[in-house]
């Protein structure tokens, strides 16, 4: 930030994405397509250098190579101010092991800490998506004192286990309490239902994150986890504060906008949350000048929509050539949908191709997979759990190239 506290940005993007296959079949979580023509990654990123966070450090590990070139070809910023955002791969700088968990990530990258000296450190998750004015959240931090101040959202009671889930104090600003997962937290006063989930999205004094990670690299019980380990250590020593997500105001949002964020760590969440985008009052909409979302467009020609070729609430990208139909779904660049096809409600990665008279419904296909004329995905449930991956919602998901049949 020019003129005031020297910020130094961490992203963690080295998530193996689990429960995301196939999608993260071959690549990282954070490197997975959304939206179109955007990253995962795009959208922590996007909110870290809108907010004059311009030093930025990418800690990958997970089949890093698409993440690691997205980033390097898209994400360049200016090197007469200094202004960087780098992948760093694991590199084993304190022995033959690869990262045991995100706070042994960072400990094994304080060489980065150690070369730009900041007064704090954002450190952030990279596979949410919202928008954030980091700030905002930086400003509270310094006001308060706090050693760590950690972003949380509140969620429905039932969802914790899904979470990290903050207590806060009855000040409600100190965190009284973190707890990793649980099965049963204690509802919030006043609003028992739910809780404070943490986004995963922290803002440390750099001396209190440094001393907490050589103190935790000296526990042979640690799960050596930001969330697991770092964050209860610090709510134990009385230095974490919560900074409520509500409370953040982004430039040009609405007020239908406002708050929104998806962990989309799930086939379900990330299909669900591609449906959020396509209505024409969407209630997170890619479309704020004020606060873009950046990433690299590609050098691709305007979609073109050739003869009865049709689409309706949904997203088409740069190079898609649409001569079917298409309804409430997300097209990705160079996507291709043959005469008398019909897509609903799905979403295609890059260079899907949908033959002629084909029918796609409530699925996913990544990259490059090709829907042969006639063929069907969606249509028999029983069929596709054959068949393909199918989500507790009835997503039906297709990987990378994967053949259809």
């Amino acid at each position: 930030m020019r003129g005031g506290p020297s910020v130094l940005g961490i992203v963690l993007a080295g998530g193996e994405g689990k429960r995301l296959m196939p999608l993260t079949a071959d690549r990282a979580k954070p490197a997975v397509t959304f939206g179109g023509m955007y990253r995962l990654v795009d959208f922590v990123l996007s909110s870290l250098v809108n907010g004059d966070i311009l030093r930025i450090c990418v800690l990958t590990q997970y089949k890093s190579h698409s993440l690691d070139r997205h980033v390097t070809t898209t994400w360049r910023m200016s090197s007469l101010l200094g202004n960087y955002v780098t992948p760093v791969p694991a590199q084993q700088r304190l022995g033959r092991r690869w990262y045991l968990g995100s706070a042994d990530a960072i400990l094994q990258s304080l060489n980065l800490v150690n070369d730009e000296q900041p007064d704090y450190i954002a450190v952030f998750g990279a596979d949410h998506v919202y928008r954030m004015d980091p700030r905002q959240m930086l400003q509270r931090h310094i006001e308060s004192g706090a050693g760590v101040t950690v972003a949380g959202i509140k969620v429905p009671r039932a969802e914790a286990s899904s979470f990290g889930i903050i207590t806060p104090a009855s000040d409600g600003a100190r965190v009284e309490r973190f707890l990793e997962k649980p099965t049963d937290p204690p509802g919030l006063p006043g609003d028992p239902g739910r809780v404070f989930a943490s986004m995963g999205n922290y803002l440390f004094s750099t001396k209190v994150l440094v001393d907490a990670l050589y103190r935790d690299a000296e526990d042979e019980r640690s799960v050596h986890d930001m969330g697991g380990s770092i964050l209860p250590m610090l709510t134990e020593r009385g230095v974490a504060q919560l900074y409520d997500f509500d409370e953040n105001h982004v430039p040009g949002e609405s007020a239908r906008q406002h708050g929104y964020w998806r962990d989309v760590g799930t086939i379900d969440t990330y299909y669900e949350a591609h449906m959020d985008l396509i209505p024409d009052r969407p209630v997170f909409d890619l479309d704020n000048r004020r606060w873009p979302i950046y990433t690299h467009p590609g050098q691709l020609p305007p979609a073109r929509f050739i003869g009865a070729g049709i689409a309706s609430e949904s997203i088409i990208s740069p190079g898609c050539v649409v001569r079917g139909q298409v309804t409430r779904s997300v097209l990705s660049p160079g996507v291709a949908v043959g005469e008398g096809a019909v897509v609903q409600g799905s979403v295609l990665h890059d260079n899907v191709r949908i033959g002629r008279g084909a029918v796609v419904r409530g699925s996913i296909l990544d990259k490059n997979v090709d829907v042969p004329p006639g063929a069907t995905i969606g249509v028999n449930l029983e069929r596709d759990q054959e068949l393909y991956t199918v989500s507790k919602n009835g997503v039906i998901a297709l990987g990378k190239g994967q053949p259809v049949l």
